[in-house]
């Protein structure tokens, strides 16, 4: 512990510059992917074959190992932070896409149909009565993929993104180098926890705010 606090203490500089590069990559990765998957899930809540084809592909990209993703769209895009980002996008599409799809759909017809019954449009059903009952399941799926991409964003170290697997990468790499590897891992589990943590704040705070 001793050893490990000196080396955190000795090099806080470079561990907060490497978790604020980790936090950029993943929050960017994950909030393109909620442009793309939360207006895509709500087309595709009311298009059940379509929606299949969507939600096989997304589980096809998840399957795949991250690093052998991370070396295919290297072939199009090269080393770097642009790589781990769009990797990023990729594993966060399914849990995002199918949240809100699973969502929509899951909002009971008979409010809908009172909502026609009281002469209200399309788009005012789906932002007074669709996505406030939906918000939840979508948060869970955006919690869900800000988990995982922490993770993945550590495997961007082998590309020359940076960020906390530059430490561990550090760590793997030297003799005795475990003080190193916790002065990465720790970081990488307490920035995940947190987010999370953070995002359910928010999400209590938007409940709250739909239901003045």
């Amino acid at each position: 512990m001793t050893l490990f606090m000196n080396y955190f203490l000795q090099n806080a500089g470079y561990i907060w510059m490497q978790c604020v590069r980790h936090f950029l990559i993943s929050f960017y990765g994950v909030m393109i992917a909620c442009i793309v998957c939360i207006p895509l899930g709500i087309y595709l809540a009311r298009r059940i074959k379509l929606s299949t084809i969507f939600i096989s592909l997304a589980n096809i990209l998840q399957t795949i190992p991250s690093l052998a993703l991370l070396s295919i769209l290297m072939i199009f895009l090269g080393l770097g932070v642009n790589t781990v980002i769009a990797t990023v996008f990729f594993y966060s599409l399914l849990p995002i896409l199918k949240n809100t799809i699973t969502a929509i759909r899951e909002v009971d017809t008979n409010l809908i149909d009172v909502a026609k019954g009281m002469g209200m449009t399309n788009q005012q059903i789906l932002f007074k009565v669709e996505l406030p009952l939906s918000l939840s399941i979508i948060m869970a799926g955006i919690r869900n993929a800000i988990v995982i991409a922490i993770g993945v964003t550590a495997i961007g170290t082998f590309i020359g993104a940076g960020g906390l697997g530059d430490i561990i990468s550090r760590g793997i790499n030297v003799t005795n180098g475990s003080v190193i590897i916790w002065a990465g891992a720790l970081p990488t589990a307490f920035m995940a926890v947190m987010l999370d943590y953070l995002l359910s704040v928010i999400e209590k705070k938007l409940l709250v705010f739909i239901h003045h």
